[in-house]
């Protein structure tokens, strides 16, 4: 009975598993119903994402934008709080850092440096206005950081044509010189010429520094806290409401690193009549990674892969690529319904407890 416990002990990653198990079954009865052969499916659609060097590091390249959303989503859950705006926070904190990268002229570790602070700053001004009006007005925090998405659109659809716009299109921005891109010629020989970059780097630190926060200083108890007990934090002497505005400019500020990441390392500009979908994702990965900054990275390079392999399933095959999408979208209903696989696996756990008695 121990060694059950034991085995059952990290619920979040069971679930997660879970949740990706059903949701390949549900892709498998699909792509039978359709007349496709679910086994060749999956083999084409995860040899996409693995088969060489290259489509390695464009699943990882892939990834990188979702850890940081992840973590964003994944530390407001942690800490109470439903941030729903990382993609507006993505944005624009690829806004602020593609002006920087046009404007300054400046070594290229030093200009990157900026460009990332530049990204946080400001993400974390778009996550510091909700967390304000939740603090200081009770404004529920889902409804601010939708509004705050479509701020940011109609911000970067007015910006990007009047100060930033390239030499031909005035829908998307001029393309970053090579000192502002985070992609590097010694990691893109090293994959092969895929579209890795330094932010993978990037991501991977914020995945350390944001696990010590939550888990391991006084900083990360009183957010979460403030966060799940709002009265019995005020009681302890906490400020409560520092620490809404706090946590949630935190998860901006992540969110705005990822866009740095997306628009300065996967892409080379900013586009306008774009709300990224890499913000939404984020919430699955989340959902998907139990909300731990580990667990996220896993969702994340895992949702890479699907990703970067549907593509060549659809080119393997007949499958067309919307059923790849079904499948991301089948395995984020299951980890949204984790409520249910969890009580399911009790009910489980409990009958194998009766059988060893």
């Amino acid at each position: 009975m121990r060694l059950l416990d034991r085995f059952v002990v990290p619920k979040g990653v069971l679930i997660g598993i879970v949740a990706i198990l059903l949701g390949l079954v549900a892709g498998a009865l699909l792509m039978a119903l359709t007349g496709n052969n679910p086994i060749a499916g999956y083999r084409f659609l995860f040899r996409g994402g693995l088969m060489s060097t290259e489509r390695v590091g464009n699943s990882l390249a892939t990834a990188t934008p979702l850890i940081l959303t992840g973590l964003s989503v994944a530390f407001a859950f942690r800490t109470g709080l439903f941030n729903i705006g990382a993609s507006g926070q993505l944005l624009f904190g690829g806004l602020c850092a593609t002006a920087v990268g046009l404007t300054l002229h400046l070594p290229k570790p030093l200009l990157l440096g900026v460009m990332v602070v530049a990204g946080a700053i400001g993400g974390g001004v778009w996550g510091l206005v909700p967390g304000l009006l939740k603090a200081r007005f009770n404004v529920h925090e889902v409804v601010a950081t939708i509004m705050m998405n479509w701020i940011a659109y109609w911000v970067v659809y007015y910006s990007v044509p009047a100060y930033l716009k390239g030499q031909f299109l005035e829908t998307e921005s001029r393309k970053l010189p090579e000192v502002a891109s985070l992609k590097v010629a010694w990691l893109t020989e090293l994959f092969d010429g895929s579209y890795i970059n330094l932010g993978l780097l990037v991501a991977l630190i914020a995945v350390v520094i944001v696990g010590i926060i939550l888990n391991r200083t006084v900083l990360g108890f009183e957010l979460k806290a403030a966060g799940f007990n709002r009265f019995a934090s005020e009681y302890a002497g906490m400020k409560v409401n520092r620490n809404i505005v706090l946590s949630m400019s935190i998860a901006g500020a992540l969110a705005g690193i990822g866009g740095v990441t997306l628009y300065a390392g996967y892409a080379a500009n900013i586009q306008i009549g774009v709300l990224p979908a890499q913000g939404f994702d984020g919430i699955a990965v989340s959902l998907l990674g139990a909300n731990s900054p580990s667990g996220v990275l896993v969702a994340a390079i895992f949702f890479g892969i699907l990703h970067s392999g549907k593509g060549f399933m659809n080119a393997m095959t007949e499958i067309p690529p919307q059923i790849g999408d079904t499948i991301i979208a089948t395995i984020i209903y299951f980890a949204a319904t984790s409520v249910l696989i969890e009580k399911l696996l009790e009910r489980l756990r409990r009958k194998a407890r009766k059988g060893m008695s």
